[in-house]
């Protein structure tokens, strides 16, 4: 890899941190994260876009890496699942995947996160149907998505109530919305 005369000098600030990183035009995103980075967080499920395993966010978007060129993201920012973390503390929406036990097998966990939180950092208080929506593109064949979506849910501050037609927001002092 990379010793063909068309590789192209790519900078990317990953998790905070920057790289440069000698790209062929034929490498994907996860490639590079996984191979020339090390981060192994983000999992390669079927490599056509359909599972959402790869999901990274690139300068904020949810994306499946394994459809990105490489090639293609000069300057760009990348957040993998190894960058939600701080200084060794998991992110609130980790700590809630853990304790609404939204974390089955872990394969799709990494995509799953990183898609809920460009969710939550688009709409601090999604609606229980808002957050399936950002989740439609995240395969899971253990958690059945409802403690995913639970998880969510108490992340920003909301919660379902006994019927599931109601959401009552936390923040708001507990009142229907």
């Amino acid at each position: 890899m990379n010793n063909d005369s068309d590789s192209v000098r790519v900078h990317l600030c990953v998790n905070g941190l920057d790289h440069d990183v000698l790209v062929d035009p034929g490498d994907r995103l996860i490639d590079v994260l996984r191979d020339d980075l090390g981060l192994t967080g983000t999992k390669e499920g079927c490599g056509i876009g359909v599972c959402g395993a790869c999901t990274v966010l690139i300068n904020g978007r949810a994306e499946n890496s394994c459809l990105v060129p490489a090639a293609s993201l000069d300057g760009a920012s990348v957040t993998t699942i190894e960058g939600l973390s701080h200084r060794g503390n998991l992110s609130a929406l980790q700590d809630s995947f853990l304790r609404h036990h939204a974390v089955q097998c872990g394969f799709c966990t990494p995509g799953l996160l990183l898609s809920a939180t460009a969710l939550l950092d688009e709409d601090p208080h999604p609606t229980e149907a808002r957050i399936r929506e950002a989740l439609r593109g995240n395969l899971c064949r253990c958690t059945g998505y409802e403690q995913v979506v639970e998880a969510i849910l108490d992340t920003s501050g909301t919660a379902v109530d006994e019927s599931p037609s109601v959401v009552v927001n936390r923040s708001e002092g507990g009142e229907e919305r």
